[in-house]
């Protein structure tokens, strides 16, 4: 916990000092306010009555000193520091240090959660810490001046009304000692429960095509209603607790006046307190005890916060499963791709890849082909260091890939993939994320070599925004496939990296729109390292090589034609196959 907040915080710790100092002074004040009500009663009390002027001209310049100018820009500090200083300021420190370890995750991490889930605890976890340092500052450093000034106090009267204030003390730091670890507890299950509850909803509505389709609606609306009764249980359990402690609080807090007044009473009548005193007791003792109930209610935000930290730790900041070597390369090199004995698995699954053995040439295309499951997308993730090998390794231009940092490798190449990835934002800014100092003039280039100019020009948004501007949704889900992995193309012909992978890049698209890009693909891909995978012999029919893959391993590597003369595997998946699927004039004519 607390190295966490060092890490969220850090940059802040001045300002938060500060706002502790003023807080303190600020509770400080209120007792000074006390004592000064106290120094009145015993003027008053040994005056003799006379010119009004002439008795309390002290009293009036102190008074009209404290509580006209120096009391008022106390608290004008107190409220600026909390809400100008920090609050406005900390939220997005925090957000913004959580989002860039989260971004830093590997593959894995995402697979192993839910998206909406995960934003859930990252946006609560810094909400709770704000609120944490802010309900810290205002109420409990306040609370610790107050209780430190009226220790002063009573102890200057008398040290047996002292000893009330002690005995009370002790039995409140115990009340504080029994609840908080219970309350903190309940507080992370109701936090849990309650982004289990996110997770269950964001899962439902990022999937809604499917639980239209297969009529699941009833089914979803359970398993959402089972999370929340999960929730009200746990709420249950939160504010169950939290009403005893409450009550608890309460008690102690009325104890504290009736008896430092009782005792201040007695010291009177035994002429060891003025009338003073015991105006000062009251004052000091009854606002503590309205201290104590404010106290009690912030305590169970606090210790709600807490829980609510201590959840989101858990989930979001594990140490990276990918990281950056010291003084890994911040350019990538030219040169060819190897792979070295490479053995890799999911999640202690068999072998996805076993003792693979790779190598592409600088500017060869090499298609992988193979049955699902074969270990073609592995290839493509772990040259792109999505995952971490288990054994061999990678290397480009002879540099291992993790001799790289990840953005420098990452921005060697470029992907389309067959699950295109598209942000609800404008078809200019989807495009243009390939590259983003790109000028329109260049996007727009793009989006023609890649067919998809003409479709975008007649986009429409809910909005009204029109052609490049107009929004594409969630996911891109107001186009179709094809249309979304044109703008694909469009991102990698704009990205124009020296390797270039395919992973099925035209699998959505019709024949027709595929003969458009093809002359486009061609001419991207002339010159660059290649590696795609497809099936179609118009995406893999003009590569240099053709790599077999079965079962993590590779059992067959050349042209087309030669692959078809040896009669293996790759001539079965040809022999099973037609039309678009390894069935073209060029495969008919190189057979």
């Amino acid at each position: 916990m607390w190295r966490f907040m060092r890490w969220a915080l850090k940059g802040s710790e001045k300002a938060i000092l500060l706002a502790f100092a003023i807080t303190f002074v600020t509770g400080l004040s209120e007792l000074v306010a006390a004592r000064f009500t106290g120094w009145v009663i015993d003027q008053t009390a040994s005056a003799a009555q006379g010119d009004f002027w002439t008795v309390f001209w002290p009293v009036i310049v102190v008074g009209v000193l404290f509580f006209l100018v120096i009391r008022p820009l106390i608290f004008i500090m107190d409220a600026g520091v909390t809400g100008i200083m920090l609050g406005p300021n900390l939220y997005p420190l925090i957000l913004s240090r959580l989002n860039r370890h989260t971004l830093g995750h590997s593959m894995r991490f995402f697979e192993n959660d839910f998206a909406g889930r995960l934003s859930q605890k990252a946006i609560q976890t810094a909400r709770a810490l704000t609120d944490l340092v802010i309900e810290v500052s205002d109420v409990v450093i306040y609370s610790l001046a107050m209780f430190a000034g009226a220790f002063v106090l009573m102890g200057a009267i008398d040290a047996r009304l002292l000893a009330v204030f002690v005995v009370w003390g002790v039995l409140y730091a115990a009340a504080l000692r029994f609840f908080i670890p219970r309350i903190r507890v309940r507080s992370a299950a109701r936090a849990g429960a309650r982004t289990t509850v996110t997770g269950q909803i964001v899962d439902t509505y990022s999937n809604i095509a499917a639980v239209k389709l297969f009529a699941r609606d009833a089914d979803e609306d359970g398993a959402t209603r089972a999370a929340l009764e999960r929730y009200r249980d746990r709420s249950l359990d939160f504010g169950t607790l939290s009403a005893v402690f409450r009550m608890v609080l309460m008690t102690l807090g009325g104890m504290l006046p009736l008896f430092a007044i009782l005792g201040a009473l007695w010291l009177w009548s035994t002429g060891q307190a003025t009338a003073g005193d015991i105006a000062m007791t009251a004052m000091v003792t009854t606002r503590l005890s309205m201290l104590t109930n404010r106290l009690g209610r912030v305590a169970m935000s606090i210790f709600t916060n807490i829980g609510e930290v201590q959840d989101g730790i858990g989930t979001l900041t594990p140490p990276h499963g990918i990281s950056d070597r010291p003084g890994a390369l911040a350019v990538a090199p030219r040169g060819p791709i190897r792979f070295e004995h490479v053995t890799f698995g999911y999640d202690g699954a068999k072998s996805a890849l076993r003792d693979f053995d790779l190598a592409v040439a600088e500017g060869e295309k090499v298609a992988l082909v193979g049955a699902s499951g074969a270990g073609k997308s592995t290839v493509v993730s772990l040259l792109l260091r999505l995952y971490e090998i288990e054994q061999g390794r990678i290397t480009l231009g002879g540099t291992d890939l993790r001799d790289l940092t990840q953005t420098a490798l990452r921005q060697a190449v470029a992907v389309v993939r067959q699950e295109t990835s598209m942000f609800n934002r404008s078809a200019l800014d989807n495009i243009r994320y390939g590259r983003p100092e790109a000028t329109e003039d260049e996007v727009f280039e793009a989006a023609r070599r890649a067919s998809a100019h003409d479709f975008i020009t007649g986009l429409v948004d809910n909005a009204g925004r029109q052609g490049y501007a107009a929004r594409l949704g969630e996911r891109g889900v107001k186009l179709s496939g094809g249309q979304r992995q044109r703008v694909a193309l469009a991102r990698a012909i704009l990205k124009d990296a020296p390797i270039l992978v395919l992973d099925e890049a035209t699998s959505a698209l019709d024949s027709e729109v595929e003969a458009e890009i093809q002359s486009a693909l061609q001419e991207v891909m002339r010159g660059k390292t290649v590696l795609a995978i497809a099936h179609r012999l118009s995406t893999i029919a003009s590569m240099d090589r053709i790599v077999v893959m079965d079962s993590g391993r590779i059992v067959e590597q050349g042209s087309h034609a030669d692959l078809l003369a040896r009669g293996g595997l790759y001539a079965r998946y040809w022999e099973r196959q037609s039309g678009g699927f390894l069935g073209t004039d060029e495969a008919q004519a190189a057979e």
